[in-house]
């Protein structure tokens, strides 16, 4: 896999996260501590991507 294929599938984790943590966010009784894994999950992405990014 190339850096940038990589990298693509990475954003579109980081996208999807992104839409889990606003959907569990809306809900009525949502969980905090599955939010705040989530937007850990979400930022260990953004690092990794940001790393691929200045090495490319």
């Amino acid at each position: 896999m190339t850096i940038e294929a990589h990298i693509r599938e990475l954003d579109a984790r980081h996208h999807e996260l992104d839409n889990r943590i606003e959907s569990e966010s809306k809900r009525p009784g949502s969980d905090t501590l599955q939010i705040a894994s989530l937007k850990k999950e979400k930022l260990r992405l953004k690092e990794q991507i940001e790393t691929l990014r200045r090495s490319h």
